[in-house]
């Protein structure tokens, strides 16, 4: 895939940018983000210019959200008529759900254990159309690349998948994946929440049909935005609402009342209904331009360090730390040694807590997700952490 930002290279610790105390090792990025300053300085400032309503022009319904869009685009490696702004990952996936053809006996292919918001669409559909869903199971290898093409043929009509499995950190091959798809007359549709940001993608290689995401965790955004990718081909693809900013006239507030059928061009007919957000744009736009400076490609060789050092320490004190291989460099996911016994998750989710040491729990594993705010002392706290948890060592 074709990185986007500058040359790679280690960026050196960010952590200087956030409000993060030093007590404090935060190594649960897939969760939320923290937001930067600069990014809770544009909130804040959008949220004290809508104290103030009668400075507000026209064009500020429209400047911030075209420039969103923009950067959005950019990290996804496409034009901004193909980027429609959204609430949420859910809202994205659902106008994709809505517009695909899946006939009676079709295949809905998931991941097993898949995001619930890319799940219920498509089981939805199935229900709607007499299609059905069918869960590729979880590899044993590590391999979903290899699993989901085994189950994509001619049955298929819809693929729906992460980029990024959401618990483990499991990687898809979304551009092998995507030929096979077409080759099989089938629509990728991509939810890309736990990598966007972190990792490059490159929409033309990939050719997807829908790529959707929300903004607060590896875009480094707040919560309740949203993108949706719309691939060109798909110019008919109807809203899930009907609102005054989606059409060709928005702009001339006078005129709002003449009212058209012709659409603001490309994706822009998607968007949500108030997606001017004075507060939340100007602070996802300024979050978006620091990813973008930063450079996905810099971001995930400065975060695979991290992980296989977490990865290396982990392993020593007995817990397994799944296919390597097969795994995302931004993502960890440890299972214990059996010796902790059933309690184990529970104690060592208490003893991290108690010692301000921040990740997630998902299924039996322990989810470890660092970025640039994380320094050696994060590493050495977690482990620290986890050590005492497992065998009583302080």
């Amino acid at each position: 895939m074709t990185p986007v930002g500058p040359t790679v290279a280690t960026i050196p610790s960010q952590r200087h940018l956030f409000d993060m105390p030093r007590e404090v090792a935060y190594l649960n990025c897939a969760y939320m983000s923290p937001l930067l300053h600069s990014v809770v300085e544009a909130g804040t400032a959008g949220l004290r210019r809508k104290a103030r309503p009668w400075e507000i022009e026209v064009s500020d319904f429209f400047d911030d959200s075209e420039a969103l869009r923009a950067a959005w685009a950019e990290l996804l490696g496409a034009g901004p008529d193909a980027v429609a702004i959204t609430p949420s990952a859910g809202y994205g996936i659902s106008l994709a759900a809505n517009h695909v053809a899946v006939g009676s006996g079709q295949r809905i292919l998931l991941a097993e254990e898949q995001f619930p918001s890319n799940v219920y669409p498509w089981t939805d559909k199935a229900r709607r159309t007499g299609g059905e869903v069918r869960f590729v199971p979880r590899p044993e290898d590590g391999d979903w690349t290899r699993a989901v093409l085994a189950e994509l043929d001619e049955r298929v009509a819809v693929v729906a998948l992460p980029n990024v499995h959401w618990t483990d950190g499991g990687i898809f091959d979304l551009a092998r994946i995507g030929a096979r798809a077409r080759e099989a007359g089938a629509a990728l549709v991509v939810d890309a929440t736990q990598s966007l940001g972190a990792l490059p993608f490159d929409a033309k290689t990939i050719r997807p049909d829908f790529v959707a995401g929300a903004a607060y965790k590896w875009l480094m955004g707040p919560y309740s935005l949203g993108y949706l990718y719309v691939a060109p081909h798909l110019e008919e693809v109807t809203p899930i609402e009907h609102n005054w900013i989606q059409k060709a006239n928005a702009r001339d507030f006078a005129r709002l009342v003449d009212y058209t059928e012709d659409w603001q061009p490309g994706a822009r007919r998607l968007d949500c209904g108030e997606r001017s957000n004075f507060a939340l744009v100007p602070a996802a736009l300024a979050a978006a331009r620091q990813v973008l400076e930063w450079g996905p490609a810099n971001i995930l060789r400065t975060i695979a360090p991290t992980t296989r050092r977490l990865a290396a320490a982990s392993a020593e004190l007995g817990c397994t730390t799944g296919h390597d291989l097969h795994r995302s460099p931004h993502y960890l996911a440890l299972g214990l040694p059996a010796e902790s016994g059933p309690e184990g998750l529970s104690r060592v989710r208490a003893r991290l807590s108690e010692r301000r040491v921040f990740v997630s729990i998902r299924g039996d594993t322990i989810r470890v997700t660092p970025h640039l705010y994380n320094d050696v002392e994060d590493i050495e706290a977690f482990v620290a952490a986890l050590a005492s948890a497992l065998w009583g060592k302080r």
